[in-house]
């Protein structure tokens, strides 16, 4: 009977700890996503007439197409949200980041053609192929477009990890938030997977030093 209540309380202090713990890492994470969402709260804009002028705009990739024929809503406003910056005289030049893992799957092929269809002269386009990740589109800005004081588009809960990642790198990054669908099953999916994101984004930064995947040689933009 003694070994079985060791046993027992043994179990119980496990159980107990494991249980804080959880409950620390929890807060832990909570805390982060407020502190990233407030630190860049007042660098993100969502007027165009409100959003000051920049040579460029980094516009920040995704997938055109959620399933067979249907658009991905968060790719459709971000495309917009480029082109009314442009339009606007907002900035000078626009460069596209994002994956272009095969000849199947290009976003950054597909934002070129959709930004022209929007009236963006291609000249003024620049890709970043090898945009993989969001920590890989803000190095890869600066190191290889030479962007440092830029617009980075996207919807908001992007933006507030992508200019925590810019100004942690030094960057003078503001960011335009492209419209979004607060409720839907898709914006609530992506929220949840933020959360993840951004303890990511701390450890990639300030912890482990993560590197793009990626460098390769200068890329001069072309500005009207």
């Amino acid at each position: 009977m003694y070994y079985v209540k060791r046993v027992f309380a043994f179990i119980f202090f496990v159980v107990k700890w494991a249980a804080r713990l959880s409950l620390v890492g929890v807060l832990a994470v909570y805390l982060l996503d407020q502190y990233i969402a407030l630190s860049t709260a007042e660098e993100i804009y969502t007027s165009v007439k409100e959003v000051p002028q920049k040579k460029a705009a980094l516009l920040l990739g995704t997938a055109k197409y959620v399933a067979k024929g249907k658009k991905n809503y968060f790719y459709v406003y971000r495309i917009r949200a480029a082109a009314a910056l442009w339009k606007a005289g907002k900035v000078k030049a626009i460069v596209v980041s994002g994956d272009n893992e095969s000849k199947y799957y290009n976003e950054t092929k597909r934002m070129r053609k959709d930004l022209m269809k929007a009236g963006v002269p291609k000249r003024y386009i620049t890709s970043d192929d090898a945009g993989l990740r969001t920590l890989d589109s803000i190095i890869r800005a600066e190191a290889i477009f030479d962007l440092k004081d830029y617009i980075i588009v996207s919807q908001k809960f992007h933006l507030e990890r992508a200019l925590f990642i810019a100004h942690a790198k030094g960057q003078k990054a503001i960011g335009f938030a492209a419209k979004d669908k607060e409720g839907t099953k898709a914006a609530n999916k992506m929220i949840a997977r933020e959360y993840l994101a951004r303890v990511k984004a701390f450890l990639d930064v300030y912890i482990l030093n993560t590197l793009p995947k990626f460098y390769g040689e200068k890329v001069k933009v072309n500005y009207r």
